[in-house]
């Protein structure tokens, strides 16, 4: 087993299996199982990491692409039969019920981070007033779409898909009803080993909508701004590049 005992609060372990199962009850990706969980520790099966390959990326885009489509309840929903408090990494999470996507992603997924990374200092106030101008427009609904929730696994950056002898393994899940184009964004942003092949895979299962090359800078703002809290300036720097992106798909529609 691998055992985990540094929680970042209560309920974060319960809400890292509570995450797992419901990812895992999708049938598509594959996720870590759960030995045994409290608020002190979580204990998973030990996996033994492998090379990836073309052939299991294209496997692991497809099953993602699986998962997403089971759903979830509404936009922000917590993992079915969660009522605790959800996580991203070390930081909490909102979770919520939002009809529009819009509402949710600028009111629970941008802003309460950018907020957090003006008092850490890696965005000033002025910086922050400029990131809010981007979620004013993203709430509007002027991204919006009829995609309905997906069951996203939240913070699917490259390590934490891990590469086994049998394939792609998801962990440290941050699992809420979110945009399915957010996972994806999120691998892109940290550079996941054959992403092109994943993408091709996740393509032959679930079709992707016209323009979602085009709007990773706006799936990729929850992330930057989660990551410029904890992880240095950079990342503050990161999300005002987002931003100036989105701000010009949002001109040019």
């Amino acid at each position: 087993m691998f055992i985990k005992s540094d929680p970042a609060g209560p309920g974060a372990y319960p809400a890292e299996a509570a995450g797992l199962a419901w990812l895992a009850e999708a049938r598509g990706a594959s996720c870590v199982a759960v030995r045994e969980v409290d608020d002190r520790h979580i204990a998973l099966d030990q996996l033994r990491e492998s090379r990836p390959t073309r052939e299991a990326a294209h496997r692991f885009g497809a099953a993602l692409a699986i998962t997403h489509r089971a759903g979830a309840r509404t936009f922000g929903s917590a993992p079915a039969g969660w009522s605790g408090p959800c996580f991203i990494g070390r930081q909490t999470m909102p979770v919520g019920e939002w009809q529009s996507w819009g509402e949710f992603y600028a009111d629970a997924r941008v802003i309460p981070y950018a907020e957090k990374a003006v008092e850490s200092g890696t965005l000033s106030k002025a910086e922050l007033e400029r990131v809010r101008r981007t979620g004013d427009l993203i709430r509007s609904g002027i991204f919006d779409d009829d995609e309905p929730p997906a069951r996203v696994h939240g913070d699917l950056w490259a390590g934490n898909v891990m590469w086994t002898a049998t394939g792609a393994v998801l962990i440290d899940p941050a699992a809420h009803g979110g945009h399915r184009e957010t996972d994806l964004a999120m691998l892109a942003l940290f550079g996941a080993p054959f992403l092109a092949e994943v993408i091709a895979g996740y393509d032959e299962v679930s079709a992707l909508r016209d323009g979602w090359q085009e709007r990773i800078p706006l799936h990729q703002l929850f992330p930057l701004a989660v990551h410029a809290v904890g992880h240095g300036r950079s990342y503050g720097e990161g999300l005002l590049r987002a931003c100036a992106a989105v701000d010009a798909l949002a001109a040019g529609s």
